[in-house]
């Protein structure tokens, strides 16, 4: 079938989304996705309220008046009826084979796919090494511990996130669910990021760095690495097995 539910989700980058939808809709795939799905989070702050809500068919929007952080959105796809889910965070703008990319590794490499891939040093989250867009490019499909900023998945793996309580509701949706999706047999890659095609990758390296890197960034938090080191030693106790 190949087709694709899209989720966004907008917490203080409302000004990145209609670059994101028209990056969707100019997908080089035969089948455009059949629904875009808009998760809102309310800041605390009250910054980036003024929300932009696109007057295009086919698209669905949730309005959360309380910060659901990082796991909110993975609730949409439990209504999607599609074979595969896309979700991507704000900071993203898909290349426009992008899609193609991830349904042709889906034919050899069946398992989440992102583009950002990270290898762990096999005790804690930090220090690490980083594959796709932002790190290691490569011709070649690279098996990965998680992926962050883009997601691509089967929609029938989404209720496995929810089968077991995360170590936090704060920080580490990316490492849960290729934690609880390798309980399952299903492993964790990125798609090829050749640098001679551009336009297979999960984002332009130039724009997912200057937008990765501003002061909505939560990485940038003093708190951020050391909640993500705390959550890969705690599921490493439950079982997850790192690559190295």
């Amino acid at each position: 079938m190949n087709d694709i539910s899209v989720i966004l989700n907008v917490y203080k980058r409302s000004y990145t989304l209609k670059q994101q939808i028209e990056s969707i809709l100019n997908q080089s795939v035969e089948i455009k996705p059949e629904n875009i799905h808009i998760w809102y989070n309310t800041p605390e702050d009250g910054r980036g309220s003024e929300q932009y809500f696109p007057d295009i068919s086919g698209i669905k929007t949730y309005w959360c008046n309380h910060n659901t952080k990082f796991f909110g959105r993975f609730l949409i796809p439990l209504l999607c009826k599609t074979e595969y889910i896309a979700m991507f965070d704000d900071d993203t703008i898909p290349q426009k084979d992008w899609f193609r990319n991830c349904l042709d590794t889906m034919k050899t490499n069946e398992g989440i796919l992102g583009g950002s891939g990270i290898l762990t040093n096999g005790i804690k989250y930090n220090p690490h090494q980083k594959v796709g867009w932002n790190g290691i490019q490569s011709d070649e499909i690279i098996e990965v511990d998680l992926v962050g900023h883009a997601w691509f998945f089967k929609q029938k793996w989404t209720h496995f996130l929810w089968d077991e309580p995360p170590v936090s509701w704060d920080n580490g949706e990316d490492i849960m669910f290729s934690y609880v999706l390798q309980k399952q047999g299903i492993k964790t890659f990125v798609p090829p990021h050749p640098t001679s095609n551009v336009n297979l990758w999960c984002t332009a390296r130039e724009s997912g760095m200057k937008l990765g890197t501003d002061e909505n960034s939560s990485w940038l938090k003093t708190s951020h690495n050391g909640q993500r080191d705390d959550i890969v030693i705690e599921l490493k106790k439950r079982g997850w097995k790192t690559i190295k």
